[in-house]
C-alpha cells in the first residue's frame, strides 16, 4: 500500500528533507507546495501579467498556488502540516483546516510554544509531533506496524 503524504506548512527549514530521508525504504510518496518563496509569491504575475496593486499581485499567486494545493490535498492519504518558529503561517492553518474538512488523516508538526495558539488545529489532528523524526516513526508504524527501536 503506497501512502500518499502531503507536506504542508513552513518553507524556511529543511524539515521536509528530514522526513523524506528518514522515510527511505517505506512505501510512501510525498508531495509539497512550491517551496521556492519567490516563485510562489510571483507565479501569478509571471504567468498572468504584472499588477500595480500588491493585493492583486498576491491574489494571482495565491490562486495559482491553490490549484496545486487543492490537488495535492485531495489526493493525500495523510497531511503533515508544519508550523515553524518564523512568521505567522496562515497558509499552514488554512491547509490544516482544509485537510480536516476533507476528512484527511492530519499530523501537526509544531514546537511546544505554539500549543495554545494551535489548540483548535491540534484538536482536529490525529497526532501532534514535535520533531520530523516522530513523523517518520508515525509513517513507519502506519505502514509496517512496528515501533521504534529502544
Amino acid at each position: 500500500m503506497t501512502l500518499k503524504v502531503y507536506l504542508a506548512g513552513e518553507i524556511h527549514s529543511d524539515w521536509r528533507d528530514e522526513i523524506t530521508r528518514g522515510a527511505q525504504g517505506l512505501d510512501v510518496s510525498f508531495s509539497a507546495p512550491v517551496t521556492d518563496h519567490a516563485a510562489s509569491d510571483d507565479c501569478g504575475v509571471a504567468i498572468l501579467g504584472a499588477e500595480d496593486d500588491k493585493y492583486w499581485h498576491d491574489h494571482k499567486g495565491a490562486m495559482l498556488n491553490a490549484i496545486r494545493t487543492r490537488k495535492a490535498l485531495d489526493e493525500a492519504d495523510v497531511v503533515v502540516v508544519r508550523f515553524g518558529d518564523k512568521y505567522k503561517q496562515w497558509n499552514a492553518a488554512f491547509d490544516a483546516g482544509y485537510a480536516a474538512a476533507l476528512g484527511k488523516s492530519l499530523v501537526i508538526l509544531q514546537p511546544p510554544e505554539h500549543d495554545h495558539a494551535l489548540k483548535e488545529v491540534d484538536a482536529a489532528a490525529l497526532a501532534v509531533a514535535r520533531e520530523p523524526g516522530q513523523v517518520v516513526q508515525i509513517l513507519t508504524y502506519v505502514l509496517e506496524g512496528t515501533l521504534p527501536a529502544r
